[in-house]
C-alpha cells in the first residue's frame, strides 16, 4: 500500500543560484527534510539543468525515487511553477507521476577507453574542429548510412525531444510513444536525410570515420567524452526515473503544446 505523503521522508535539493536559495528558506521551514539517500521522494528547486544534475546523481547512487521540481530557473520544462505560500504536501498529494526511461551511452575512445554514461535528454556526437565529422550510422547491427557528413548527430528520448533535438529540427515525441529520435546536426551529405524515428528497443551504433583527421566528441546530457571512436546507444530499462507534475501541467501536456508554438 502506498505511503501517505504526510508520512514520507522528503529530501530537498536547491540550486546554488540566489533566486533558488532565497525561495528555499520558506521551504526549509515547511518540512523536516532528510538526505536523498534516505528519501522516499525528492523536491528540487532550480531550473532544468539543476534538475538533470539531480537526476544523474540519483542514477549514480542507484537511489531512484519520485522527483518533484519547482522552477526557479529560466525555462523550467521539467519543473512545476513556484508559488510562495503553497503547501508542498498538498501539491505532492495532487501531483501526477510520469515514467522517464534514460538512455545508456557506451563510448569507446581512440585510445581504447570504454566509458558508460546515462542520458535523460539526449546523446550527441559533435565535431571537435572546423572539419566536418564523418559518421557511420548502424541500427540493430545493420549499417543504414555508410557515411553521414555533418556537424554531428544525436539520439533523443521523448523527454529530451523538445531540447537540443528540436533546435536541430528533430521531431517532438510524446511520452509513452515508445520511440527515439535520431537527428542529424547540420548534415551536408546525404543532403535530403532529415533523421529517423526508431523504436525505443533499438540499438544505435555511431562509428566515427577518419577519427584522427576529423575528431569527434560524445555528450550524454551534460557530460562530454572527447576523441571518440564509436558509441553504442540504447534505452536502459533497469533505471526508470519518475517525474511528478501538477495536474494540468504535466510533461505530456507540455510536449504536446510545444508542437503548436510558432
Amino acid at each position: 500500500m502506498p505511503i501517505p505523503i504526510a508520512e514520507m521522508k522528503l529530501a530537498l535539493t536547491v540550486s546554488p543560484t540566489e533566486q533558488a536559495r532565497k525561495a528555499s528558506r520558506e521551504m526549509q521551514a515547511a518540512h523536516d527534510w532528510v538526505s536523498i539517500d534516505q528519501a522516499d521522494m525528492v523536491v528540487v528547486m532550480g531550473g532544468d539543468g539543476f534538475m538533470l544534475q539531480t537526476l544523474h546523481q540519483m542514477l549514480e547512487r542507484g537511489r531512484i525515487v519520485p522527483v518533484y521540481g519547482l522552477n526557479l530557473g529560466t525555462v523550467g520544462f521539467l519543473m512545476n511553477l513556484w508559488r510562495s505560500g503553497n503547501s508542498i504536501h498538498h501539491r505532492l498529494e495532487q501531483a501526477q507521476q510520469f515514467e522517464v526511461l534514460p538512455l545508456s551511452m557506451v563510448a569507446t575512445t581512440m585510445d581504447g577507453q570504454r566509458i558508460v554514461y546515462p542520458a535523460i535528454n539526449e546523446v550527441s556526437l559533435l565535431r571537435e574542429t572546423r572539419q566536418t565529422a564523418k559518421i557511420e550510422v548502424s541500427v540493430n547491427g545493420a549499417v543504414r548510412i555508410p557515411e553521414l557528413v555533418c556537424d554531428g548527430v544525436l539520439v533523443a528520448t521523448p523527454a529530451g525531444s523538445t531540447a537540443y533535438n528540436l533546435s536541430a529540427s528533430g521531431p517532438i515525441l510524446p511520452l509513452g510513444c515508445g520511440m527515439l529520435a535520431l537527428t542529424p546536426i547540420s548534415p551536408f551529405r546525404p543532403r535530403r536525410w532529415k533523421g529517423a524515428l526508431l523504436p525505443d528497443s533499438s540499438q544505435i551504433n555511431l562509428r566515427v570515420l577518419e577519427p584522427t583527421k576529423r575528431p569527434v566528441s560524445a555528450v550524454a546530457d551534460q557530460r562530454e567524452v572527447r576523441d571518440i571512436r564509436d558509441i553504442l546507444i540504447e534505452i536502459d530499462p533497469l533505471r526508470r526515473l519518475c517525474l511528478m507534475f501538477d495536474p494540468g501541467h504535466s510533461l505530456d501536456d507540455r510536449i504536446s503544446a510545444e508542437q503548436f508554438i510558432v
